[in-house]
């Protein structure tokens, strides 16, 4: 499977955003990429008309950007409210769920209320859950404050909690209205957050653009000093390539499980360590590194590629040896992964650089994989 040419997608300019557009018939929306777009008053016109608004964030964030979001936001709301919740993948759960729906219920918030994610993947993709449940369905919009969020997660309507035995196993396809890329909150991000950003970003070259990999490997060290040019191409194609996949396959039947590379793996790296020990970043590098290994050892890539992906994820700050789980505890829970068919685990694995697929693995193969690259 690989992703369409990129001339199919259409982006425009303005004097200080840039907009690519997830085509999905009566339910698209903009993702709007730019610097200072939080303080521009153009960012928050023609957004769902409603009395209230409620802006969910977390402790780390709400200090930084709640202001400035709630400032913005009250000449369009009569009242504008603030759910603020703990931080980190540990929370991404049913507490911090039913602490939003408690605030919603308590402040009688009717089912035109539009909620605000304002923060990374983990507020994104729990606020994106409360709002398709909320009523049956109310709006909301994302306002992601981290990389990995502003290339990955915020953009395509996958909204989770994570359950003991799984992440991202209970949730909803829920678009939000609108993507907010504002790229000078990149600024106060952690050099650890960021550098888990970089593994989505550096995702979309092996499955779908081997010349965006290139341009990733010759500029990753303006990437790394956080250079506003490199950063906006770096976001801009990005959320460019994940546009088009959605546009084809909103619900991943198909060609949208190519954006999983490395997932499988870095999901039972997060879930086995216990949420939060490595961030999600940090698993997806060194899942990526497994499965270009599992792609080399199914005969589709040279040994030359794993090699060339290592070493590029590894400049990038991030882990390439996996924790030393056991085969056993790796098996297990890749079997509760949503690809998983019938007991069988599925991998996203690159055919070809710029393009991606799905193969199954056996346990012994899986086995071989982990023992090459196990710390």
């Amino acid at each position: 499977m690989s992703a369409p040419a990129p001339a199919s997608v259409a982006a425009s300019s303005g004097p200080r955003a840039q907009t690519i557009r997830i085509d999905l018939g009566d339910r698209s929306y903009p993702i709007l990429i730019g610097a200072g777009l939080l303080h521009d008053a153009q960012s928050w016109v023609d957004l769902p008309r409603a009395t209230t608004a409620v802006v969910v964030s977390n402790v780390t964030v709400a200090p930084l950007y709640l202001s400035v979001v709630k400032q913005a936001l009250a000449p369009h709301y009569a009242r504008v409210l603030e759910v603020v919740l703990p931080d980190g993948e540990a929370h991404k759960d049913g507490v911090s769920l039913n602490a939003v729906f408690d605030h919603l219920l308590a402040q009688a918030c009717d089912r035109r209320t539009v909620l605000f994610a304002l923060g990374g993947g983990v507020i994104g993709d729990l606020t994106g859950f409360a709002a398709a449940c909320y009523m049956r369905g109310v709006p909301f919009v994302q306002v992601p404050t981290t990389l990995l969020a502003q290339v990955d997660s915020s953009v395509g309507g996958k909204t989770a909690i994570n359950h003991p035995l799984g992440k991202n196993m209970i949730g909803a396809f829920h678009q939000p209205v609108r993507v907010l890329c504002d790229l000078d909150v990149l600024r106060t991000l952690p050099d650890r957050e960021y550098s888990a950003g970089l593994a989505e970003v550096i995702k979309y070259g092996p499955i779908a653009d081997a010349e965006f990999l290139g341009w990733i490997e010759q500029h990753l060290p303006a990437l790394m000093a956080r250079d506003p040019a490199a950063l906006a191409h770096a976001v801009r194609r990005s959320c460019e390539i994940k546009a088009l996949v959605v546009g084809q396959d909103e619900r991943e039947s198909g060609l949208r499980a190519i954006l999983n590379f490395g997932h499988t793996f870095g999901h039972a790296i997060e879930a086995g360590l216990g949420y939060g020990q490595w961030l999600h970043g940090e698993a997806v590098g060194c899942g990526m590194v497994l499965a270009a290994e599992l792609s080399h050892r199914l005969g589709l890539m040279p040994a030359s590629f794993v090699t060339r992906l290592r070493e590029l994820i590894e400049r990038a700050g991030l882990p390439v040896r996996a924790p030393d789980l056991g085969l056993a505890r790796y098996l297990e829970w890749m079997r509760v992964d949503k690809k998983a068919e019938g007991g069988e685990i599925r991998f996203v694995v690159i055919e070809a650089l710029g393009r991606a697929g799905m193969r199954a693995a056996s346990d012994a193969l899986v086995g071989e994989v982990l023992a090459a690259h196990t710390a």
